[in-house]
């Protein structure tokens, strides 16, 4: 759709998806007022919840989920495309899913991506999380269309994991999408340098809407919303931990002449691994 305007939404989500539903109407409101046609919400819009019986009694069916009805109602009204980072969704199996869901300005859900990778660990200051106990991981990476742009979808600890982004960005994404809820240790030492190595690595823009902040439930999360463009370049940030929206205009041609200069999707080679076992392990290069 040429060159648009994109707009990350900081949030500090609390434990009430109703409470969360009236602070995402509020944001969205002002993102599409500053001019934004591509809205993106943080990791776990809906709710914050850490305890796990309050979690599983919160949390509903896409069909009846608040925070879904409200982003369908946003779009449509407003005419945008409204990306819900993640909710927690229930799936039909009675399993919980990290779920982005992304509506067109009509209201019509043109994707969803569960979370592939699980938050699975322990850090030196005592915090310790196991997102694999409370959901079920996804399997599949999704690209999605904006009137013409290709969308990569991920979810705050997907951005550790390259290849998800490279796959995205060899199905023709030229913007990468990472909604997160990143802890304040690990946001401190390595959220900047992550977003922008994977829009140097894919030549593609990188959105990356921040949960920020002291929750309700106790957990700290490190905000500094960004979006960075193919260059490497932060081109908007949300330099503090509380709620805000940024913009920046989008130029998907950028995309195309940081790969023009840079054409390392295209130059990647098949090699493979000699660790001294009797089989060599053969790693696929990106241009496969």
């Amino acid at each position: 759709m040429g060159v648009f305007r994109a707009a990350a939404i900081q949030m500090r989500s609390g434990e009430s998806p109703e409470r969360n539903a009236v602070d995402l109407e509020r944001l969205v409101r002002e993102a599409a007022l500053r001019g934004a046609t591509y809205i993106q919400t943080p990791e776990m819009t809906g709710a914050l919840i850490r305890d796990k019986q309050a979690r599983a009694a919160s949390f509903t069916s896409e069909e009846n989920d608040i925070i879904v009805s409200t982003a369908r109602t946003l779009a449509k009204e407003l005419g945008v495309f409204l990306h819900i980072g993640s909710t927690a969704i229930l799936r039909a199996d009675g399993k919980l899913a990290n779920r982005a869901l992304l509506f067109g300005p009509d209201g019509g859900t043109l994707a969803t991506y569960d979370k592939i990778h699980m938050f699975d660990v322990d850090l030196d200051n005592g915090e310790s999380w196991r997102e694999s106990a409370a959901y079920e991981p996804g399997t599949e990476a999704v690209v999605a269309d904006l009137d013409g742009t290709k969308l990569g979808l991920a979810v705050c600890y997907d951005l550790r994991f390259p290849q998800l982004f490279r796959v995205e960005a060899l199905a023709g994404a030229e913007l990468l999408s990472v909604p997160a809820a990143f802890t304040r240790q690990t946001g401190e030492a390595h959220w900047h340098v992550l977003l922008r190595a994977r829009a140097i690595e894919n030549g593609a823009y990188v959105v990356a809407a921040a949960q920020g902040g002291l929750h309700e439930d106790g957990r700290e999360t490190y905000g500094h919303s960004l979006i960075v463009d193919p260059w490497g370049r932060v081109i908007a940030e949300a330099a503090h931990d509380e709620p805000a929206v940024i913009v920046a205009d989008i130029d998907p041609e950028q995309s195309l002449a940081a790969r023009k200069k840079i054409p390392n999707l295209r130059n990647a080679r098949d090699f493979t691994v000699n660790s001294g076992a009797d089989a060599a392990l053969l790693l696929r290069g990106a241009a496969s």
